[in-house]
């Protein structure tokens, strides 16, 4: 059967949900003012949301330090001497978020939570079937874009493809500057996936965490340990505001080391979240760092911290 091309604008245009119910018009940035997210001007009743970040204004670029993919056999690897891409977060100016805001664009083969509040009286998000995600970027000629992503973009535990698709559905779907109505009446479908994929990797550019850390003699080893406080300066030198620390393994009151310790945090480093707001959309990556709205999950103990090599086999130069 065969559909006109109005019938299937209209289709995605009725299966897409606007945060703010707003038309496809009239969205010239050039003529809107370049307020600051999470400001007082950054209200959706008075300036046009497509141009100023007024939904998701606290913006975290998250990145994971692995030390294996699972993915080997299949040659997804990890880069050396580069931390790798975790996602572009759009949270509440209070640090609190929401996930999942648009189902009609929802491409996550596995969503993760399966609702749209992570509780059972949730909508629920139905599992995505149909191309890759991957697949979107051809229509658009960002081959060179796809190569960059599955170099630095990789996904321990899953195909790269449906972990970006899980940031997508379940992050960029929560930005005002990312809606479908945003892109004007020629929007071309996906357009809006390719752009956020653009944005992630241009603010990842911005924060090499592997240098940084280098900079100051803080490198991947297996013999030496870290003291939390040396890793958040040393960010803190480089970035300009503190970011989030992740750890997991064992507690550091579980190990040997912190025996008859109350220091319950983690003690092997594998995430950095740095937070920010933005001026304008969030494409146009002019930020401010701002610092992390909790406190790192990794022990505080002096020496705690372990920042391991890569396994063997597991890296590409």
């Amino acid at each position: 059967m065969k559909y006109s091309i109005a019938a299937v604008t209209a289709f995605i245009a009725s299966a897409t949900a606007s945060l703010y119910g707003e038309s496809d018009l009239n969205h010239t940035c050039i003529l809107q003012p370049n307020y600051l997210s999470c400001s007082k001007q950054a209200n959706p009743t008075t300036v046009d949301s497509c141009c100023v970040e007024t939904y998701g204004g606290l913006v975290l670029q998250t990145q994971y330090w692995d030390i294996n993919t699972g993915y080997e056999a299949e040659g997804q690897l990890l880069p050396a001497y580069s931390w790798t891409i975790h996602g572009l977060w759009p949270d509440f100016c209070n640090g609190s978020y929401t996930q999942y805001c648009d189902l009609g664009r929802q491409f996550d083969p596995h969503p993760s939570p399966n609702t749209t509040n992570g509780k059972r009286n949730g909508t629920a998000v139905p599992a995505y079937i149909g191309p890759g995600i991957s697949t979107f970027l051809a229509p658009f000629g960002k081959f060179d874009l796809l190569a960059y992503m599955n170099k630095y973009w990789v996904s321990q535990g899953s195909p790269n493809s449906d972990f970006w698709a899980h940031e997508f559905s379940k992050h960029a779907t929560c930005y005002s500057t990312f809606d479908v109505p945003c892109y004007g009446p020629e929007y071309r479908q996906h357009e809006d996936v390719v752009d956020f994929f653009q944005t992630v990797v241009k603010y990842f550019m911005r924060f090499p965490t592997w240098g940084w850390l280098g900079a100051h003699g803080i490198h991947p080893s297996n013999t030496t340990t870290y003291t939390l406080a040396a890793l958040e300066a040393a960010l803190m030198h480089e970035y300009g505001a503190v970011p989030y620390l992740g750890c997991s393994g064992p507690d550091f009151n579980l190990t040997a080391a912190g025996a008859n310790s109350t220091d319950d945090g983690g003690t092997v480093l594998d995430e950095v979240w740095y937070y920010m707001h933005t001026y304008g959309r969030v494409q146009d990556g002019q930020s401010i760092p701002v610092n992390q709205t909790g406190s790192s999950s990794c022990a505080s103990a002096p020496g705690a911290i372990t920042y391991p090599e890569r396994a063997s086999g597991s890296v590409v130069y």
